[in-house]
């Protein structure tokens, strides 16, 4: 969709609030639909640079700022890969740091949307380390601090949603009202809930911790399929997954919570083995997980 024209959003603005009545918004990324294509990034970079949406927000620099940024995060080693992408932006927390930091700079909308107004962020540099999630930006040229808009100006001039939302091709991005999406919500987390800081960004489907490998018999050259698989939480003994491995000696348990884990590995025909996971900081890989025949009686 084209870019909305700066001279018509600041003169049908005003009378667009006043008419509008404001309910609460909140995005919504379903990480299983993103498949990487950074188009939400690519529009706000050509909604926000080199164009001041005064007073709204200045213009974004080419370079050094990323108002919506999706993260790529590779997990495990090959040949257990899974590949992750996460996007970040404003939370438009309702608890916001940065508006305590600078009330007199920071306002939260009766929509949700945290604006930092560009006249009153002059010599707020202190605004960037007030934000946890790291989403607030010092324009070292204008001398102001800088962040998502929510794309506000295009709100108020009667849009449905951001640019960014607007741009995703997979309905992994979705923007609206709170009640729409609620059940969504009741699914789904947000980033840093320790922060205490009351995002309106939430995410569905965020991956968690897996153990991957592929088990081989050493003394036969070959995988080993059909093994039984069970994995047991060390701190109160739980099982928390069984399964098989596959034609190709492999197993994934996934869905794991950061924690620590025994295993055992049985089939027929072959000596127990058992193995310790710590998924507290990543997730664990296996290439080769080597598997012993019971040795033949002489």
């Amino acid at each position: 969709m084209r870019r909305a024209d700066p001279e018509m959003v600041r003169r049908n603005c005003e009378q667009q609030s006043a008419k509008t009545e404001m309910r609460m918004k909140v995005f919504v990324f379903d990480l299983d639909k993103c498949n990487g294509c950074h188009n939400c990034q690519v529009a706000c970079k050509d909604e926000h640079c080199d164009t001041s949406w005064l007073p709204y927000a200045a213009e974004q620099p080419d370079t050094g700022q990323f108002w919506c940024k999706v993260d790529e995060e590779v997990c495990g080693k090959v040949p257990h890969v899974r590949v992750h992408y996460l996007p970040h932006l404003c939370n438009h927390c309702d608890n916001a740091p940065c508006i305590a930091a600078a009330p007199d700079a920071v306002s939260k909308r009766e929509d949700g949307i945290v604006l930092i107004d560009p006249k009153s962020a002059h010599n707020s540099e202190a605004l960037v380390a007030s934000c946890p999630y790291g989403a607030i930006f010092w324009n070292e040229e204008l001398g102001i601090a800088q962040k998502c808009t929510g794309c506000a100006h295009l709100l108020d001039d009667g849009w449905k949603e951001p640019r960014c939302v607007d741009a995703c091709c997979t309905g992994a991005l979705r923007f609206g009202e709170e009640e729409e999406f609620e059940s969504a919500i009741a699914q789904a987390e947000v980033l840093m809930p320790e922060a205490g800081t009351a995002p309106r960004v939430y995410y569905l489907n965020k991956p968690k911790r897996f153990i991957a490998m592929t088990v081989v018999d050493i003394e036969a050259d070959e995988v080993v399929e059909g093994a039984d698989i069970v994995l047991q939480r060390i701190s109160d003994e739980e099982v928390v997954a069984r399964s098989m491995t596959d034609e190709f000696g492999d197993v994934w348990l996934e869905g794991l919570e950061p924690d620590r884990y025994h295993m055992w590995i049985r089939k027929g025909g072959y000596l127990d083995l058992s193995a310790e996971f710590d998924l507290s900081e990543k997730d664990c890989s296996v290439p080769e997980m080597r598997f012993y025949r019971v040795p033949t009686a002489v």
